[in-house]
């Protein structure tokens, strides 16, 4: 990747990171136009090759920057302390969206690498895929599963939350007036919700 790219305004950086973010995620690596993304970004594609070489650069840089970007966010909202299994749930959601403040698709685009199959882009972001899961797998570990009721499947409970909210992101992303702080309101309620059912 061209390091010029990061002297340019940052509205124009995030216009391209995001552009390919919607792209990316929505058909994956190698179904994914470029055509496409240009037209999102309102760029050229000789300026989006000039700074990334390739669609594979991009790629590249993208799940680079995302996983990054969305590590910062945990430091930053994730308390260091915090075990509560309800309680450290909300904060890892609150970086998520924070995150979408920003980038709304970026944790489509993770999503769907997660699912990736191209050789070409596994080879590229399989390193750097497994740190991020080791990552997001240490922040579940530390919850205390002590506080269920006996027989409760503190595994499922965290999955049903996991899939629930990773529904109210997409839905909210594809709405016409997406709006990130309605989003983490309609979520924690769920949460708090489940909260409410599971625990003794």
């Amino acid at each position: 990747m061209n390091e010029r790219f990061f002297e340019l305004k940052k509205e124009k950086q995030d216009r391209m990171i995001n552009a390919a973010l919607k792209v990316f995620s929505q058909y994956g690596y190698r179904h994914a136009s470029t055509d496409e993304i240009i037209r999102g970004a309102e760029i050229s594609k000789g300026l989006l090759f000039h700074y990334f070489e390739s669609k594979i650069g991009l790629y590249n840089f993208l799940y680079d920057y995302a996983t990054k970007f969305v590590t910062l966010e945990l430091t930053t909202h994730v308390e260091p302390s915090e075990d509560g299994f309800f309680e450290l749930y909300k904060q890892i959601l609150n970086s998520k969206i924070d995150s979408m403040y920003r980038y709304p698709y970026i944790f489509q685009f993770l999503d769907k690498a997660d699912e990736e199959t191209d050789e070409e882009a596994l080879r590229e972001i399989e390193e750097r895929r497994d740190k991020y899961h080791r990552l997001m797998d240490a922040l579940k570990e530390r919850a205390d599963i002590t506080v269920f009721s006996a027989g409760t499947d503190y595994e499922k409970v965290w999955n049903l939350l996991d899939f629930t909210t990773q529904g109210l992101m997409l839905k909210a992303v594809r709405s016409d007036n997406f709006r990130a702080d309605f989003l983490l309101e309609e979520a924690t309620e769920y949460v708090d919700m489940v909260s409410n059912m599971t625990l003794k």
